[in-house]
């Protein structure tokens, strides 16, 4: 017989709401399948550019150079172009065995491998030529391994489950950056870039084997046929047919909602610099100390958006991302010397980073609902193109506005850009309910 005080006991709101977030891990092949993956996504991008930025320092590529390099992540940009392909189309040779999704995803995983392994064998010294082509390989190899698993995270689980795909999916990506970014770095150290960048090709093998065991979602129905300009048209038109008269912005709300956050970002380590702290400062704030920081981010934004609605954390979301540059600007004023500098530096970044992390979920859990399964890869490198691209364009001024109005006033300027998407959110919440999706 059950005890009757056992039942009437109330329960723990915070252990069922870890139970909610832990138990599918184990439960779920989806969703441990999902981290895996998110780990094999969150190793090629900083490799391709970033990180590798040391190595050509290193072997003395002249700065004008190392800078146009940068634009080696391109594809990271333009992947929506060939996306719709992937939709339509069988992987080779593996595709018929695994799947569409899971055989696309496979595919791209040894090719971010062997351009890994081409980048390692490469010397930028002597033959600069050879890095920047296995670089650029790697940008696209990269891009279309971002498109192919997003394009299996929204159409294997269904919308209600998306928050937690999303979360877990980027606990895996910030797990890889950090392997690509510190850990490449502290390897290069210890045993030579050839070696960092081996063992970062070797790291792709858990990614290959969460997609092996994970479901292959039903293939999509769209048929294989039309040119190259009506593959690429039909997700755009099937998207603004399905948003209707709010195409235009909610379209803009997803260009303009990390666009604060992309130009902050690109002046927050110049200003981390400015004000004397050191590379370790930097590395064990950011990397170590902000993972862990994002990490809770994460978990907020999970635990959230079920229960108050998509719209609302949108709105919160945006509010609390572009809010949050104002402690940059504090830091900015406060300076940086001094022991208790460094905690304010510390806070600051947790700050800025938790924001970032809880806004960057919410803003995939959105993107992933409105993505139509048949288009699902299609859509979801559309809208993450159109959210990357403004911002990118506009963070290439920010030093030029720096040099007129100091960083203070630069990071008060980037939080106000966050007021008309908010702005956005509560005129698209209001057409259709605080929380519902169009």
């Amino acid at each position: 017989m059950a005890n009757p005080a056992a039942a009437s006991a109330p329960s723990d709101p915070a252990r069922s709401e870890k139970n909610a977030f832990l138990t599918p891990l184990f439960t779920d092949r989806r969703v441990a399948a999902v981290l895996g993956l998110g780990f094999a996504q969150g190793i090629p991008f900083l490799l391709v550019y970033a990180t590798q930025s040391a190595w050509l320092v290193q072997a003395q590529v002249p700065l004008a150079t190392i800078g146009l390099m940068s634009e080696l992540t391109i594809a990271y940009k333009l992947k929506f172009l060939w996306a719709p392909f992937l939709d339509r189309h069988d992987a080779p040779l593996i595709g018929r065995w695994l799947g569409r999704r899971r055989g696309w995803i496979v595919a791209t995983q040894i090719l971010v491998a062997l351009a890994l392994a081409g980048v390692a064998f490469g010397d930028p010294a002597h033959w600069l030529a050879w890095t920047v082509a296995f670089s650029l390989a790697l940008g696209v190899a990269g891009a279309t391994q971002d498109v192919v698993i997003d394009g299996w995270r929204i159409t294997a689980a269904p919308p209600e489950r998306q928050a937690l795909m999303s979360s877990w999916s980027e606990i895996g990506y910030r797990i890889g950056n950090l392997a690509a970014g510190a850990g490449a770095l502290y390897l290069s150290d210890a045993y030579g870039w050839r070696a960092a960048y081996l063992c970062m090709a070797a790291l792709m093998a858990p990614g290959t084997i969460a997609a092996l065991l994970a479901p292959e979602p039903p293939a999509p129905e769209t048929p294989a046929t039309g040119g190259f300009v009506e593959t690429v048209w039909a997700p755009i038109r099937d998207l603004l047919a399905r948003l209707g008269p709010l195409a235009v912005p909610v379209l803009a709300l997803v260009a303009g909602f990390r666009m604060p956050g992309y130009v902050s970002n690109a002046m927050a380590i110049p200003l981390f610099k400015t004000l004397g702290y050191s590379n370790t400062d930097i590395a064990t704030v950011t990397k170590l100390f902000g993972f862990w920081i994002a990490l809770g981010g994460t978990f907020l934004a999970s635990a959230i958006i079920p229960r108050i609605g998509m719209m609302a954390s949108l709105l919160i979301g945006t509010v609390t991302a572009s809010a949050s540059h104002l402690a940059l600007a504090y830091l900015a004023w406060h300076g940086g010397h001094g022991g208790a500098a460094f905690w304010t530096f510390a806070l600051t970044v947790g700050i800025d980073g938790f924001a970032y992390a809880f806004a960057s979920i919410v803003l995939i859990t959105y993107m992933s609902r409105l993505s139509a399964t048949a288009h699902a890869a299609s859509q979801y490198a559309l809208l993450t193109s159109l959210c990357a691209l403004p911002g990118s364009l506009l963070a290439g001024f920010s030093g030029f506005v720096i040099e007129r109005t100091g960083f203070t006033w630069f990071f008060v300027g980037t939080s106000l850009i966050g007021v008309p998407v908010a702005l956005l959110c509560l005129l698209v919440a209001r057409r259709h309910g605080p929380m519902d999706t169009p």
